[in-house]
């Protein structure tokens, strides 16, 4: 499965090494990948839109929903 979702607050790298590790620590075997200029993020494997809303909400960023 391959996923996008818009995601606000990220305005740097570390930003998406936070979310990237977030939803990779919830779904260890999804394949994250962030834009950080254009708020999103892509997953890829077997994650749903509430791991992947509840991982990004818990690492302190606003999830928007699908891109």
């Amino acid at each position: 499965m391959n996923a996008s979702y818009r995601i606000d607050g990220m305005t740097c790298q570390g930003c998406a090494r936070s979310v990237t590790k977030a939803i990779q620590a919830v779904v260890p075997m999804a394949e994250v990948a962030v834009d950080v200029d254009a708020g999103v993020v892509t997953v890829t494997g077997p994650a749903d839109v509430g791991q992947v809303k509840g991982a990004v909400e818990d690492a302190g960023f606003d999830f928007i929903g699908p891109a």
